[in-house]
This record gives structure tokens, C-alpha cells and sequence, in this order.
């Protein structure tokens, strides 16, 4: 399990408060969801194993949290997600890159992802710390910007914005009135 330092440490990275949907995706004994609903947010953490699922139900009930603290016995690839504001994992890195088109695809930008231990593959975090010998990861959902962009303005000829993006990352070029200027150091948050 997350030692409870590192439960609040990877809390405290993502911004977890009251506004705050928590999705725990193999949530084990529930710690990181009933952590988060102490902080007052609403919390699904999901696993595979009844007896873990059990175990975080009788958790939630002691911390006096189970109204926003659920859990459900599912397999994380059928979870919905789509309605969580934070994202968190503590999942072999082969399982959080299976992972990684339905957390781009399905959450919406601005949604946080925060890792114990372990990365999604070459997708850069956006933050990183160690508390008490662990790695803490936080990504932010990006928004979809790739493609070409027509940008006009009052009086002016229209410019044609192309972008290329990976994850957070966009290169590009900007052009227009004979020139093209190349777009540096761009990255989304």
C-alpha cells in the first residue's frame, strides 16, 4: 500500500479539495479515496479484488467518510472516467501506458493524474517530488490543439497557425504576409 505521507504528498501535488471527483484506479484498501473525502471531495476507488473492496468499504465507514467515499469492484479498463477531475494510480508502468489513450481521450483537459512510483510511458510530467524515498508523478490533461488554424483579425490578412502537439509539448510555425516564424518553448497548461 501508499504510506500515508505519500497518500497526502501525492493529494497535495494534485490540488485535491472539496470541488474535486477522485478516481482511484486500483484503489487496494481505499486510502487514497477516503483520504481525499476527508479533504472533502467525492471519491470512486476501484479494484479488481472483493476483499480489498470489502476492506475499503469497512475503511470509509470508520473514517466516517462512506457518503463520499465509494468503492466498486470493477476492472479499471471498464471504469468510466470521464466524469473525474483527479485521476490516481499506484499501477505497474506496462498497465498505466495501456492506460494513457483512455486518460488523453476520455478525461478532460485541465484533469490531473497523480502516480505513485511510477511514470505513463515517455508522456512528460508536469511535476515531480519525492516524499520519503518516493516518486510522485502529477500529469494535466492537455487539450487538443494539433492541426491548422486560420487567424484573422481586424484589418489584417489572414495567418495560418500549424501546430503539431505531444502531450503538452507543441511545435509549429506561424505564417503569413510572406513570412513564417517558428513557434519555441510552447507548452500547454
Amino acid at each position: 500500500p501508499t504510506p500515508r505521507p505519500v497518500v497526502e504528498a501525492m493529494l497535495d501535488l494534485a490540488g485535491v479539495g472539496p470541488q474535486d471527483y477522485l478516481i482511484d484506479l486500483g484503489s487496494g484498501d481505499g486510502r487514497i479515496a477516503i483520504a481525499a473525502a476527508q479533504r472533502g471531495a467525492r471519491s470512486l476507488g476501484v479494484d479488481i479484488d472483493p476483499a480489498r473492496v470489502e476492506e475499503a468499504v469497512n475503511a470509509a465507514r470508520f473514517a466516517q467518510v462512506e457518503t463520499r467515499a465509494r468503492f466498486r469492484r470493477q476492472d479499471l479498463f471498464l471504469t468510466p472516467i470521464g466524469e473525474a477531475s483527479v485521476v490516481s494510480l499506484y499501477l505497474l508502468p506496462d498497465i498505466n501506458l495501456r492506460l494513457r489513450p483512455r486518460l488523453l481521450t476520455e478525461l478532460r483537459p485541465g484533469t490531473r493524474i497523480v502516480s505513485h512510483a511510477f511514470t505513463i510511458g515517455d508522456w512528460r510530467p508536469n511535476a515531480h517530488r519525492v516524499v520519503n524515498g518516493a516518486n510522485i508523478y502529477l500529469w494535466v490533461v492537455p487539450a487538443v490543439v494539433a492541426g491548422q488554424w486560420t487567424l484573422t483579425g481586424a484589418g489584417t490578412e489572414p495567418m495560418l497557425l500549424e501546430l503539431e502537439q505531444r502531450f503538452q509539448d507543441v511545435t509549429g510555425s506561424l505564417s503569413g504576409g510572406g513570412r513564417t516564424l517558428a513557434l519555441r518553448d510552447v507548452t500547454l497548461s
